[in-house]
């Protein structure tokens, strides 16, 4: 496992504008060709976080999943962030990565936010997603999941090569500035107890519910310790993580080996 180059696409969302989300987005993502693996949008990237915006979710064979993977492939590296995608009579909260072969796989929020209605005109995912890149096995997931441990949890199988599901957790997110808090102390806790490395992905700007957004993307190692912090203003940071730090950290402290055994149902 070779060190993985991620890059974290920290914006300001329009509101209801799939068509200038994908150009705003695409101009910011651009210079990263050649220079990264793995690139971060935030959740609901084509609207904001909205349940009005269910009413324009595309399908699968719309515009937005045709841009990830031409993004992918411009920049050669994996691309990942979430929209409103409507599959039959459902639409769900719907975590697209697309990688440069022309792979696509997705993962479906579990975790609805009841505060904000989200769980009463979203349909909830039921499966976790665990994909393989460059080496590296990661676990993207979906903003209010981040605060869901038994969801998120690293699970140790000695049969299974590495021994652990993932090394990389992802969360890309609409997470407001008043909660952000929690935000910093859960994204390090998820870290920390998963003896893996997370990268936090959130918007900056206000959106059409007036609701503000204070960015603090992040990317945090295995102890807990930030690799890098975003402020909040747009920007666009990329970041190495290091493979012979984490499996050092792992041999060194080997807590997976004492973990209790459970399923999710």
């Amino acid at each position: 496992m070779d060190n993985l180059r991620i890059s974290l696409v920290q914006g300001a969302t329009l509101w209801h504008d799939p068509a200038g989300n994908r150009a705003y987005y695409g101009n910011l993502v651009a210079p990263l060709r050649g220079l990264t693996d793995l690139v971060l949008l935030p959740e609901t990237f084509t609207s904001g976080f909205s349940n009005d915006a269910i009413d324009q979710a595309e399908t699968m064979d719309g515009p937005t999943v045709a841009w990830v993977r031409e993004q992918a492939a411009k920049l050669d590296a994996a691309v990942c962030g979430s929209v409103q995608l409507r599959v039959g009579d459902a639409v769900f909260n719907r975590l697209l990565w697309a990688t440069p072969d022309g792979n696509l796989r997705h993962y479906d929020k579990r975790h609805l936010f009841r505060y904000a209605n989200e769980h009463k005109r979203y349909a909830a995912g039921r499966e976790r997603l665990t994909v393989e890149w460059k080496g590296w096995r990661v676990c993207p997931q979906v903003c209010y999941d981040l605060r869901f441990p038994v969801f998120s949890r690293n699970r140790f199988d000695v049969e299974r090569a590495g021994g652990l599901d993932y090394d990389l957790l992802l969360y890309v997110a609409n997470w407001p500035a008043p909660r952000a808090y929690p935000w910093k102390t859960l994204l390090r806790a998820r870290a920390i107890e998963n003896l893996c490395y997370v990268a936090g992905l959130n918007r900056v700007g206000s959106d059409g519910n007036g609701i503000a957004y204070s960015g603090d993307s992040a990317v945090i190692d295995f102890l807990g310790h930030p690799v890098s912090e975003c402020t909040d203003q747009e920007v666009v940071v990329t970041t190495t993580l290091l493979a012979e730090e984490l499996a050092a950290h792992r041999e060194r402290f080997p807590a997976m080996l004492d973990g209790d055994a459970f399923t999710i149902e």
